[in-house]
């Protein structure tokens, strides 16, 4: 079960990086430019994920930075926001790779933001959410850089097990 979580979260890294670099050619206008996907725009979408990121994050270890929103821009230029999502992506993988089987059997629980309420239940299944709605959100930001006129960025899992980084993981 480690090994599973493991690899998405060392694909989570390597996907957000080959978006962070695509993006990285936009001009602030287009960055800015809502294309009418969920978050409206890249800055929209990538802050979205991750503030998102951080939630879940707060809620999985209790510690760290976390907004109350999931549309909070944290962060309006890309460099920034690069920089933060390469720190955050790096806590995910350290705070995984870090976890005992026993662990990630568990239960944990948290207050959800849109209503208040405690919720309880197994680590496991949230973290399959966690990966899979950063994988659904980075869908998104494709579908914006290809909108833009931008090429589109191969994010395939199976592509990551067949680079350097996600050999180990194949």
């Amino acid at each position: 079960m480690k090994q599973h979580f493991m690899m998405f979260a060392a694909y989570n890294q390597w996907a957000n990086g080959r978006i962070y670099e695509a993006a990285a050619d936009l001009v602030d206008e287009e960055f800015e430019r809502d294309v009418g996907a969920f978050f409206g725009s890249m800055a929209g979408t990538l802050n979205h994920l991750l503030a998102v990121d951080r939630v879940w994050m707060k809620r999985f270890t209790g510690e760290g930075d976390a907004p109350s929103r999931t549309d909070t821009i944290l962060h309006r230029a890309l460099p920034v926001l690069g920089m933060a999502r390469e720190a955050e992506d790096k806590r995910i993988v350290d705070w995984v790779g870090g976890m005992s089987d026993k662990a990630l059997a568990g239960r944990f629980s948290y207050m959800t933001l849109t209503d208040m309420r405690t919720v309880s239940q197994r680590l496991a299944p949230a973290l399959d959410h966690f990966f899979n709605h950063q994988t659904h959100h980075r869908g998104q930001a494709h579908m914006i850089l290809t909108v833009l006129g931008r090429p589109s960025v191969p994010l395939d899992l199976m592509l990551f097990q067949r680079s350097e980084e996600g050999r180990a993981y194949a």
